[in-house]
């Protein structure tokens, strides 16, 4: 196969095979405008697209990455909590909610890919940096520091594992009812769509081994979220020293909010205090 050279950059040679060559038949006019044309190339996108594998593949790009993602699950969670927490107005008000969400299957299940893509992308992120730095320090320090140090890293990392098996159990267990032996889907009666979100709550919290592993996975997400929020909060801006004091509220504020409101519900189905 012939290959043409084009030119020289600062890494050597650059060789485009003739796949990737000017679509331009003004390539061979000496004017300014034909030799912007002529770069217009699919070899240029294949550059920038390079440029940006390289990037995400760097700690700096992984971080940004872990953070974005990040960012985007706290949301999720939030409003998750926030929709949860309907329990407490009533059978009605959950359900409703509930029913609300399920009759749009499009928009749940675009919501369902963004937030798959956004696991994905912050377990990747996560696990490539972990493994970097295990190889850059085999040895770990010796004091440990909450929050911003190596003991609160590795709390994270434990607690990621048990919230990725969090999750799949919580889908199984209330999106799609295997391990819940009362679960009821939604259907249709009398010509109006119905959901009993309140009704598989609570039977599905009257087991004292399911309700108790909700509450230790929420534990488990407070801490990651404590470490995870202000690392990220610093990641996106806030890393000068006097925003520290501020990114570390915001932090605690979310973690704490977000163990609360989650383990008020099991614990209020347990206590009898719900259903």
């Amino acid at each position: 196969m012939v290959y043409h050279e084009y030119g020289r950059s600062h890494v050597g040679l650059v060789r485009v095979a003739p796949l990737l060559e000017p679509r331009c038949s003004c390539y061979a006019n000496n004017t300014g405008f034909a030799r912007d044309i002529a770069i217009q190339t699919p070899w240029k996108r294949i550059v920038t697209m390079g440029w940006l594998r390289r990037f995400l593949d760097s700690n700096i790009g992984l971080k940004i990455l872990m953070a974005l993602t990040g960012l985007m699950l706290v949301g999720f969670v939030l409003v998750h909590m926030l929709g949860n927490l309907q329990i407490f107005l009533g059978a009605d008000a959950l359900n409703e909610y509930a029913a609300t969400l399920q009759g749009s299957p499009k928009v749940v299940w675009a919501a369902r890919a963004g937030l798959l893509s956004a696991v994905l992308a912050h377990i990747y992120s996560a696990a490539k940096l972990t493994l970097r730095a295990r190889a850059a320090r085999p040895k770990g320090y010796k004091e440990h520091h909450w929050l911003s140090g190596s003991y609160a890293v590795r709390t994270m990392r434990f607690g990621g594992i048990v919230l990725l098996a969090f999750i799949i159990y919580h889908l199984l267990h209330f999106t799609v009812g295997v391990v819940h032996p009362d679960f009821q889907h939604c259907a249709t009666v009398k010509e109006q769509f119905t959901c009993y979100a309140f009704e598989n709550v609570v039977s599905g919290f009257r087991n004292p081994l399911v309700g108790l592993f909700y509450i230790v996975a929420q534990l488990c997400l407070g801490l990651h979220l404590a470490h995870g929020v202000w690392s990220m909060c610093r990641t996106l801006g806030l890393g000068n020293p006097r925003f520290d004091g501020l990114a570390r509220k915001i932090a605690i504020a979310i973690a704490t909010a977000v163990t609360v409101g989650n383990i008020s519900i099991p614990v209020a189905v347990m206590a009898g205090l719900v259903g």
